[in-house]
């Protein structure tokens, strides 16, 4: 299913775009009466139940266009209306892809299945142009680990920007969703110079803080020519603060936030040579530099990257970090590493083979040969993993806990540390004949 959305462009125009602007205006304001009336009636009609709101739309536009005017002319509410549609468009924002999913845990839990829980599911869309946004979907994870996603709004909306903040490394900008809209209807567009090519492979985590959880996605912006890191925040997915990231880590794709912090400071696992992954340490949130290299391409399934499947997981047993590997012919799977809790500088034990890989049936798409996810999350015993296939469609893997580590091969340091626990618990060694 194709979904559009009213688009335009809230950025500054150049004199040449004035100048057409208010020829534009011009052309409005020559109509009687009767006729804008006819013609608002007639936009109306043709666009009638593929938008919400569409009158407030037009005016909003009208708004942003406001500083292009040579003239600031005394629309009627018609005429308004007709110059704010005149200054949109359609844009079907999953026509080309819908891929590189992340999940957490839904910040309304009502009507959550006995034992499992609801969850918001967040997806990189592309469409005309290769141009990236970034939408959500919601469902349920039983507590067998059964997974169904809610059916999807026929409808999308773009959000109101607030507090526009420009700075040295960028702006800052607040984007709001009315609360009377399905959270498959929002669509978070590019709305910055910096994002303004896409708004690429958001990294969504549940950080705990003091005063509540704060759901919080690295994701990477570009702008046709350059990338970088941003942050997104929010803690309904309703009001998001979208700030860019400084720093020597910040100019690179892949970082992936901690769940809460470690020895008081944040915490990201990076890729910052387009090689290797980092552990990366901040202060203040938004300044990365520096880092500690700690993994490296290891196993042919690896052998040309590793890159960050989104944040580090809690377990007993350590942080469980999933890793994709890109291999000959550029073919992407997904493995994981066991770093541990204390000191997640040290890996206690690595996938010797991915456990997710493309299936010869799902190997052709949009960017064929790639498995790939933004984030998985804990269920009970289990990890749900939601992956795209070839940057293409997105489905659901389901792996037991346990199971995972024991696929794992295991560093001498964690070998040696889990065989005198057992020992420390009164088991014997085995015998070696």
């Amino acid at each position: 299913m194709r979904r559009f959305g009213p688009v335009g462009e809230p950025r500054d125009l150049q004199p040449a775009d004035k100048a057409k602007a208010n020829h534009i205006v011009d052309r409005v304001l020559s109509l009687t009466p009767k006729e804008a009336a006819s013609l608002l009636a007639e936009v109306l009609e043709n666009f009638k139940g593929r938008h919400r709101n569409l009158l407030e739309r037009f005016e909003a536009r009208a708004d942003e266009m406001e500083g292009a005017f040579a003239s600031h002319h005394l629309f009627t509410e018609v005429q308004r209306r007709l110059v704010g549609s005149c200054f949109l468009h359609e844009y079907s924002f999953e026509a080309a892809a819908l891929f590189n999913p992340s999940i957490v845990a839904h910040p309304d839990q009502s009507g959550a299945p006995v034992g499992g829980q609801r969850f918001v599911l967040s997806v990189r869309a592309v469409g005309e142009g290769h141009i990236s946004s970034l939408t959500f979907r919601s469902g349920s994870i039983a507590a067998d680990g059964s997974v169904s996603v809610d059916p999807t709004s026929r409808l999308a909306t773009i959000a109101t920007l607030h507090n526009r903040m420009a700075h040295l490394e960028g702006e800052d900008v607040e984007v709001v969703f009315a609360a009377d809209g399905d959270i498959s209807e929002r669509v978070i567009f590019p709305v910055t110079a910096s994002q303004s090519n896409g708004i690429e492979d958001a990294r969504f985590v549940a950080f705990a803080e003091d005063d509540g959880t704060v759901f919080r996605a690295t994701y990477t912006a570009y702008d046709g020519k350059a990338i970088r890191s941003e942050l997104i925040e929010t803690r309904d997915f309703l009001s998001f603060r979208m700030s860019p990231l400084r720093g020597s880590a910040a100019v690179n794709k892949g970082m992936a936030l901690f769940p809460r912090k470690l020895g008081g400071r944040y915490a990201m696992i990076s890729r910052q040579d387009n090689e290797n992954l980092y552990l990366i340490y901040s202060d203040d949130l938004l300044t990365w530099n520096g880092g500690m290299p700690i993994l490296k391409p290891r196993f042919p399934w690896e052998f040309v990257q590793i890159g960050t499947c989104g944040s580090p997981i809690e377990l007993d047993e350590g942080w469980l970090l999933l890793i994709h590997g890109v291999g000959p012919v550029r073919r992407y799977t997904i493995g994981a590493v066991l770093l541990d809790k204390a000191d997640p500088s040290k890996v206690l034990a690595r996938s010797r083979e991915p456990f997710v890989r493309p299936e010869p049936s799902e190997r052709e798409g949009y960017v064929p040969n790639v498995v790939y996810t933004c984030g998985a999350m804990r269920q009970g015993d289990m990890i749900i993993l939601p992956y795209a296939v070839s940057d293409t469609f997105c489905q659901f893997a389901t792996v037991k806990t346990a199971a995972l580590l024991q696929s794992m091969e295991l560093c001498d340091t964690f070998q040696t540390a889990m065989e005198q626990a057992r020992l420390a618990n009164g088991d014997k060694p085995p015998r070696v004949s």
